[in-house]
């Protein structure tokens, strides 16, 4: 496939003559929709126009049925001897395929269970290795997160733990052995799923994912069965620039909204002098909806709207 971007709203997908819709398939649907969207993190809506011939009415239909099933497309229209299909970058990047890496958290089956009295939907066995992969053209680098294994990964971790920086915050100095034990504890909690972050091959954080309803925060608001939280630490500070900054950040809410589409809210429990921290997550759509008292600390509560984040978050 041959792109011709539009400077107005559309790109146009050509193919030679003597190619239709026959040719055709959603995977290279979806290989052309990345390649707009990724590139033109402003743009919000793209249309596609393939070549249909006229006695292709039932190869039309089934084509346009598996697309909409994929959730590719918004609208499709047959304009004299093309098929223009139409998508919106809100639909397009809750498409999970191009960036999951392991089965979605929604393939489980929806049973419930307790949790210290807590009824909540049973969660799945984390996966191993990668779970989620971009690549940013911004800065030309592939973002991903990856399970956390307490024998390989101990040792970074372990280094960050021990920073000032990071230890002002996680209070969680201690030796290798400690740290490893922390992670396998981690990853055996199924409301948990610890993960480190890469840039390309290179290691810079952690990243603690967890269910919030059978969580600790779970008691401090109305908590939904598929609300997510986070905790994190950026090791190495090369990746706190801004453009790198960007990139991690959309990638870790991407995922944790992408995962599983029941996840409406996505919130979080940052000290309340956090101060840099909590105003960058206002500035990408979080808001804070109360001041709370764990045991350990003065928390703010941070909430992300699914709905805000698709609409409104630049990719």
């Amino acid at each position: 496939m041959n792109i011709r971007f539009d400077p107005e709203v559309a790109a146009t997908v050509e193919q030679s003559p003597d190619r239709t819709l026959t040719a055709c398939h959603t995977d290279a649907l979806l290989t052309a929709l990345c390649e707009i969207y990724c590139n033109d993190p402003e743009r919000r809506t793209a249309t596609i126009a393939l070549p249909h011939a006229s006695n292709e009415a039932h190869r039309t239909r089934t084509f346009i049925s598996q697309a909409r099933n994929e959730n590719l497309i918004d609208i499709a229209q047959q304009h004299e001897d093309h098929l223009l299909l139409t998508t919106s970058r809100k639909t397009f990047w809750q498409i999970a395929r191009p960036w999951l890496k392991a089965p979605a958290s929604s393939d489980t089956l929806l049973r419930y269970t307790q949790t210290n009295g807590v009824t909540h939907p049973q969660r799945p066995t984390n996966a191993e290795g990668t779970i989620y992969e971009r690549h940013f053209p911004q800065i030309d680098m592939t973002f991903s997160l990856r399970t956390a294994d307490p024998d390989a990964d101990s040792e970074v971790f372990s280094e960050w733990m021990n920073l000032d920086r990071v230890a002002y915050f996680w209070d969680q100095r201690g030796t290798r052995a400690e740290h490893a034990a922390y992670l396998a504890e981690r990853r055996e909690d199924p409301h948990m799923h610890p993960m480190i972050g890469y840039f390309d091959d290179k290691p810079f954080g952690y990243f603690e994912f967890y269910w919030a309803k059978e969580d600790r925060l779970g008691p401090f608001y109305d908590a939904g069965d598929f609300d997510r939280g986070l905790h994190l630490l950026i090791g190495d500070a090369q990746f706190q620039s801004a453009g790198k900054l960007k990139a991690w950040w959309s990638g870790v809410l991407h995922y944790m909204f992408i995962d599983d589409p029941r996840t409406e809210r996505l919130v979080g429990e940052p000290r309340v002098d956090h101060v840099r921290h909590i105003a960058y997550m206002h500035r990408m759509g979080f808001y804070t909806l109360k001041e709370f008292d764990f045991p350990h600390k003065r928390a703010a509560l941070t909430v992300m709207e699914r709905e805000k984040f698709f609409d409104d978050f630049r990719f």
